[in-house]
């Protein structure tokens, strides 16, 4: 063999072992040689693969492989340097996959504002009867009312009086004690009671209704050159053995209440409005 043909094929294996060397190292170093080890290669040296003009082969020479093998087309020639890989990056995010199973409802938030009142519905069906409720007590009335009244006149004295009444309207159950002008409650609950007098001309009228003996309201008229009727009314809730009555003040000056022993001028009434739930 010549000795331009061992150069050659020195050129070819050191070019084959930088190549190999290039893959393992990272890709700046590899394109920092490439350049280095293409220019230092002859340009004018015959391909190794293609046997050379005028050359023969014998039947009992060894099969060689880089004699035999066909050369590859142009396209298909190994790179000198290694090609990067190229992997296709698909976004996974926006593939659409199927529709996943419902999850569980959260917790309630929090109630909202109270919004506008809604329009009155339709009256619904009328119920059914209800039961019978158990019997009260028989020797219990849960009733009460009186009215009584007064055809004659009262002057004051040096201390109170009780207004006593000798004409009934109404005394139910006999409530009502005409004899100490009291009205004695059996049943407790919520009354009503009013007052009716006829006021005296240039005398001062000075009453009060009164609870056991606490004053509950006044009925008061001024002295006037005129007579007038003059009234006061009032709600209680009553005990059980409650008393209510009727005082005039006692004397100051000239306090008085008028009446002509032939008509009434003086009233006094109370009603049971609702008794107790005990």
């Amino acid at each position: 063999m010549s000795s331009h043909s061992y150069t050659s094929l020195w050129h070819f294996l050191i070019f084959s072992q930088v190549t190999m060397d290039i893959t393992y190292l990272r890709t700046p170093l590899a394109f920092f040689l490439l350049p280095l080890v293409v220019l230092g290669a002859p340009t004018d040296e015959p391909n190794l693969t293609e046997p050379a003009p005028g050359t023969c082969k014998r039947c009992c020479d060894p099969p060689d492989s880089s004699t035999d093998a066909p050369p590859l087309p142009p396209s298909h020639q190994p790179w000198p340097y290694p090609v990067p890989e190229v992997r296709p990056y698909i976004n996974i995010t926006i593939l659409k996959g199927e529709k996943g199973d419902r999850g569980e409802p959260g917790m309630p938030g929090k109630w909202g504002k109270e919004g506008p009142r809604g329009e009155r519905g339709a009256q619904g069906p009328k119920g059914s009867k209800g039961q019978m409720g158990t019997a009260g007590d028989p020797c219990k009335h849960q009733y009460a009312a009186f009215s009584v009244g007064r055809k004659k006149a009262l002057h004051s004295s040096e201390g109170f009086q009780v207004l006593v009444f000798d004409t009934v309207f109404v005394n139910l159950y006999s409530h009502f004690d005409m004899f100490n002008g009291k009205f004695y409650c059996y049943v407790g609950g919520l009354y009503y009671f009013s007052l009716n007098v006829h006021t005296w001309n240039f005398k001062e009228t000075y009453m009060h209704i009164m609870h056991n003996e606490e004053e509950a309201v006044i009925l008061y008229a001024q002295p006037s050159d005129r007579s007038i009727m003059q009234s006061q009314s009032l709600m209680l809730e009553l005990q059980e053995n409650d008393e209510i009555w009727v005082r005039l003040y006692k004397r100051e000056r000239e306090n008085a209440i008028y009446s002509d022993d032939v008509d009434v001028y003086i009233t006094f009434n109370g009603y049971l409005v609702k008794p107790s739930l005990d």
